[in-house]
């Protein structure tokens, strides 16, 4: 038997809660599938929790677009919602004249973006600020917070089923095919659906997620590349208030310091690439070049200071050698399928980008499947029900 669902997320972490949070609130019946035991276990939980305000991102990408308005919009539903944030700013820090340049031309783009409060600092007003920093001038950004990721994940998930959306965990989606009217997914404990629209928000499973679905679509899924990211944890205090960053590299944003909402300080992430999106341990070893990365700007980091917090996967559809790339989310417009819509390299600014990705599938969906029948409901719990025995 096959049951009728109108529409499903594929994915739980804060990406896809928000989608289908944005999805139920417009009307739409919405099932979320998540293959974990919890939601947001994978990148949602594994991140620096930072709210970026725009700075690094080309200016007109998706990236540097949904990152400005992103950020606007957490902030205003955080504090709404009640969930755990602080608004503590950043320091982007350089240690050359070379590096200054490079600061210089970052204050452009971030207000090229939008992020127009960013500013440049000089030697003495960065120590101003941060007496523990060696930097020979720093871009500050007010507005760079940072978030309880759990907590958010946990308001969209009220917003959610407030609105009448359901969660289903342990249910990992096994195949696919592009039918008549919408997609038909398989589930690993073998209930059929027959779903108007299905929105694949799967992450850094996203590529082979799309790999298992038959249909037109197939011809454009990138290529998955897993660059991992480690984070070391400091045993005692750091003299630091504001995140501290350098100036970032071509893959990513460099062995930062981010803060959690305690006070407890983090390093990373660095790059490391893998060829497992599983591949999730820390190796003790890299401490040894976190600590000339970081003694760049904080010389007075102890010996035996750092210790092997945890890591993540960055979802990327380039490798080592590739060029940047912006968010690629592909609706029946790029790839043919109807009813179907791929998220692919949901990366950082991801987290702080989630309202405007979904207010943006959510305005894609609308055309792509009539208004559900008044019995939806109807079959949404009932498919729920099927799934959760």
């Amino acid at each position: 038997m096959t049951e009728r669902v109108d529409c499903v997320v594929v994915g739980a972490g804060v990406v896809g809660l928000a989608v289908a949070r944005a999805l139920a609130i417009s009307g739409r019946e919405v099932l979320v599938l998540e293959a974990c035991a919890a939601i947001g276990t994978q990148t949602s939980a594994r991140n620096s929790e930072v709210l970026h305000a725009g700075i690094h991102y080309p200016t007109g990408s998706r990236k540097a677009q949904w990152c400005v308005a992103g950020s606007v919009a957490l902030y205003d539903y955080c504090a709404a919602r009640g969930v755990a944030h602080r608004r503590c700013g950043k320091l982007v820090v350089a240690q050359n004249e070379e590096q200054s340049h490079a600061l210089q031309a970052q204050q452009r783009q971030a207000h090229a973006n939008g992020a127009h409060r960013v500013q440049l600092l000089d030697r003495e007003s960065a120590l101003a600020l941060e007496p523990g920093l060696r930097c020979s001038s720093a871009l500050w950004s007010p507005d760079t917070g940072i978030v309880d990721s759990h907590g958010l994940m946990l308001a969209l998930c009220g917003d959610l089923e407030h609105a009448g959306g359901s969660i289903v965990l342990r249910t990992p989606v096994q195949h696919g095919r592009c039918a008549a009217g919408g997609v038909e997914l398989l589930t690993g404990d073998g209930v059929r659906l027959h779903c108007q629209t299905v929105v694949n928000a799967a992450g850094v499973h996203a590529p082979a997620l799309a790999r298992h679905i038959d249909g037109p679509h197939q011809r454009h899924i990138p290529t998955a590349r897993y660059a991992k990211g480690n984070y070391f944890t400091l045993a005692g205090k750091a003299p630091f208030s504001h995140l501290i960053y350098p100036v970032p590299e071509r893959h990513g944003l460099g062995v930062h310091l981010t803060l959690d909402l305690a006070g407890q300080a983090r390093f990373g992430p660095d790059v490391e690439w893998v060829d497992s999106p599983d591949a999730l341990d820390v190796d003790p070893h890299r401490a040894e070049g976190f600590y000339a990365a970081i003694r760049q700007y904080w010389p007075a980091l102890p010996d035996g200071a750092l210790l092997p917090g945890y890591a993540g996967i960055r979802p990327k559809i380039e490798g080592p050698a590739g060029l940047l790339t912006d968010f690629l989310i592909q609706g029946p417009q790029e790839h043919g399928a109807a009813g179907l819509v791929h998220l692919y390299g949901i990366e950082s600014p991801g987290l702080t980008s989630c309202l405007a990705i979904a207010e943006h599938v959510e305005r894609m969906a609308v055309s792509l499947t009539p208004s559900p029948s008044p019995a939806g409901r109807g079959e949404l719990r009932e498919a729920t029900s099927r799934l959760a025995e």
